[in-house]
């Protein structure tokens, strides 16, 4: 774990100058580190990087082959503040001991913030995340210089998320590969349903857009944050991110009238099957997920996702069972996954 950063380097980053003081933040899946930074009556936020060559790559499997001269995070950061997007302010870097000072956005998420059962409230945040995802895709101007325009989210990472989920949310929680035939059977379809999803029209991504990445201002603004992974993609994707969130669980009706939200706002033209494309696309990232959580377990040592592995299979179980298009996959997962079954 690399060492908490010096307070008179810290110090020169901060507009004013002055001694300041650092309070660690609770972290997520990265090897990212973030602190709390005080100056008298002023906070900021304080990105710390493990390594800032290491992360001119993303820490989730992308495609693109161009080479990267600069952190995504700045660089995306730089495209998404010009599009009126409402990422926090880069104040600072010392990219050299991998420091990155932010605009401090608060600590209240998205799922903090409608933890009290507030019925009312939630559908005004959720509905501010899905108009903030139209922004997003409607007034993200990528040219060359942004990294995303260089990284798809086609078939190929779509399948290759599968595999990940069946690698680890499988065959690592069953210690034992499945049978060759089983996990043949099992690829294809999953092959057949990454063409599908990544049939759909194809928009910058987040990758992330769910309640813990966005932020409740104190004046009531959605924030957001953790957009270093975005890429070009099916224009599902985030809004299945957001819709079926394993952190947090929606007021019956929400999600559908969410979604129709979506459909009058949508910047690109929408296939006729959508309703069923999102739902799909759900499956996919709620199986990624789950996979994902364990691999952090097994690979990362932390142990702090696994509790909602079982969030992530109920939502999956739920899907397949709505959608009779789905029925042989359900069964060839179901005797993989007697979560699924």
């Amino acid at each position: 774990m690399t060492a908490p950063p010096a307070g008179t380097r810290v110090a020169a980053l901060v507009p004013g100058g002055g001694a300041v003081s650092l309070t660690p933040l609770a972290g997520d899946a990265s090897n990212r580190r973030y602190f709390r930074v005080t100056r008298g009556e002023a906070t900021f936020v304080l990105m710390q990087m493990a390594d800032p060559e290491g992360f001119k790559q993303s820490e989730e499997a992308v495609t693109g082959t161009v080479p990267i001269d600069e952190i995504p995070f700045l660089n995306l950061q730089r495209y998404l503040k010009a599009a009126g997007c409402p990422v926090p302010e880069v104040l600072g870097t010392d990219l050299a001991h991998g420091l990155i000072l932010l605009e401090d956005l608060g600590d209240v998420s998205l799922m903090a913030a409608i933890a009290g059962g507030d019925a009312g409230r939630t559908e005004r945040l959720y509905e501010a995340a899905v108009d903030g995802l139209v922004g997003l895709q409607r007034d993200t101007r990528l040219d060359d210089g942004c990294v995303a325009a260089h990284r798809t989210f086609g078939a190929d990472l779509l399948l290759w998320e599968f595999d990940h989920f069946v690698a680890y949310g499988v065959e690592a929680r069953r210690g034992a590969p499945l049978p060759k035939d089983e996990r043949d059977a099992l690829m294809a379809a999953f092959g057949a349903l990454a063409a599908e999803i990544a049939s759909a029209p194809t928009v910058l991504v987040h990758r992330d857009y769910h309640s813990r990445n966005l932020l409740v201002r104190p004046d009531g603004r959605l924030g957001l944050i953790d957009f270093q992974d975005a890429l070009l993609g099916p224009v599902t994707y985030d809004l299945a991110s957001l819709l079926w969130d394993p952190y947090v669980h929606l007021p019956d009706g929400l999600a559908a009238r969410l979604t129709e939200r979506y459909v009058e706002r949508a910047p690109v033209a929408l296939p006729e099957d959508f309703p069923q494309k999102l739902a799909r696309t759900a499956l996919q990232r709620l199986l990624k997920a789950a996979g994902r959580f364990v691999y952090i377990d097994r690979v990362k040592g932390n142990p702090s996702f696994l509790k909602d592995v079982p969030a992530c299979l109920d939502r999956a179980h739920a899907i397949l069972a709505a959608d009779p298009g789905l029925a042989a996959l359900r069964d060839m997962l179901g005797r993989a996954l007697p979560e699924l079954a």
